[in-house]
């Protein structure tokens, strides 16, 4: 008799957090989520993705708010999840300059509050988010996990590197394997009003212009939502050694913004006004992933081309179209 497993996903209602429990409740899986449903961008989004969840009478909500640590710790002890996927977290890069409490309290002190309840139960692994923006200033291309990453230009990206640190000292003094996952430029169906695709779908299908900053002159590894999810899929499949690891999860290729652009022109049957402005402070120019240390290891093999994954978004947009436009502008 096969017993299923139980995982619980911190962040659940967030984009990846949503798409991951899809995934796992479909193979069989018991989920746990939990997310404290910030208004950071139109909590009516979360509320969406938490609502197709519940339809699974595998999924169970709980709204938890990371810094209670108590509480964390308390949930933890009773469910006894077989894996804890860490994926809370305050996003936006640009949104810290203005808030960086909030990235203090969500992304270091929510992952501290994880390992210290998955080092309570004695749990073997923690999978956590981490972020393409921990390279900061490097100028090679492609990031490579060997990297340094010791030049963060963002407060989002200074809080992602501490929690590879803090995750690595859980590994040396407790045993608990840490698995992080450097995330490149995720997008999909269902994904943060505040990210570049949903901004430009929902500009141009309103006949509002559509910034490009660093005079369109962008490029990264642009990565679909299910290419992320089979990536952490991978992880699980593995056993836990007691192992700190860390894996760069990138897109099938590298695409410029204006590229981008055109995709989205063409699949929504409309043209862009573009508007041009500098490089934001604490955006880098160039995000490109050297995923074959994954793709050794994990067996990671990003699958879904730019023209494809757009495609499968505008046909997720047009068919929420009213929803989406409805949602309030994210905070910036």
């Amino acid at each position: 008799m096969n017993v299923r497993k139980k995982a619980l996903i911190t962040g659940v209602a967030g984009f990846i957090g949503f798409h991951l429990a899809k995934a796992m409740l479909t193979s069989g899986w018991d989920v746990i989520g939990i997310d404290n449903l910030s208004p950071y961008y139109d909590v009516r989004m979360k509320k969406k993705r938490l609502a197709l969840l519940e339809e699974d009478d595998l999924f169970r909500f709980v709204k938890l708010d990371l810094k209670r640590h108590d509480v964390c710790a308390a949930l933890c002890e009773k469910e006894k999840p077989d894996e804890i996927i860490h994926l809370a977290a305050q996003a936006g890069v640009r949104y810290a300059t203005i808030d960086p409490w909030a990235y203090a309290d969500s992304n270091y002190i929510g992952t501290l509050s994880v390992f210290e309840a998955a080092r309570a139960i004695r749990l073997p692994r923690v999978v956590y988010a981490s972020s393409s923006s921990v390279y900061g200033g490097n100028t090679k291309q492609p990031f490579s996990e060997n990297d340094r990453v010791d030049t963060p230009l963002s407060l989002y990206a200074a809080t992602k590197r501490a929690n590879e640190l803090l995750a690595h000292s859980y590994t040396n003094l407790f045993g608990i394997e840490s698995v992080g996952l450097r995330f490149f430029t995720v997008y999909g169906p269902w994904s943060r009003p505040d990210m570049a695709l949903f901004k430009f779908a929902k500009n141009i299908t309103r006949g509002m212009p559509i910034t490009l900053y660093h005079e369109g002159r962008m490029r990264r590894s642009f990565t679909h939502i299910d290419d992320i999810v089979a990536g952490i899929m991978g992880v699980l499949a593995q056993k836990p050694r007691s192992r700190a690891l860390i894996y760069n999860l990138g897109g099938a290729e590298v695409v410029d913004l204006v590229r981008f652009v055109e995709l989205i022109e063409s699949e929504l049957g409309r043209k862009a006004e573009k508007k041009f402005a500098p490089l934001p402070v604490g955006d880098v120019p160039e995000t490109v992933a050297d995923c074959s240390l994954a793709e050794r290891e994990l067996g990671y093999v990003a699958r879904i081309s730019i023209e494809e994954g757009i495609r499968r978004f505008a046909q997720w947009f047009r068919e929420n179209e009213k929803f989406a436009l409805s949602l309030e502008e994210p905070k910036q």
